[in-house]
């Protein structure tokens, strides 16, 4: 990944706007990045995955999802943690 000063990136924003197209460019001010440019394709796969990740109320849930929930179990490699509760 390319990272180049705010000043050569706004001089030469066509190159970098090219070169986002392959790869993130990190852009930096006073020798800290403070932004990354990458093209179109990148920021909608980003968006998707942003959008996919979401978090339900316990309440909102289905019986179907609660029972399914309930029927779960943790794989056995796990067990020491379940230990740990049991002997408080």
């Amino acid at each position: 990944m390319s990272s180049i000063p705010a000043s050569e990136f706004t001089r030469n924003f066509g190159r970098y706007r090219m070169l986002a197209q392959r790869e993130p460019v990190a852009v930096s001010s006073h020798g800290e990045i403070t932004g990354y440019f990458v093209s179109a394709a990148d920021y909608e796969a980003y968006r998707r995955y942003r959008t996919q990740r979401r978090a339900f109320r316990a309440e909102d849930l289905s019986d179907e999802d609660i029972i399914a929930i309930a029927n779960t179990h943790m794989d056995p490699r796990h067990d020491h943690l379940n230990a740990l509760l049991d002997d408080e």
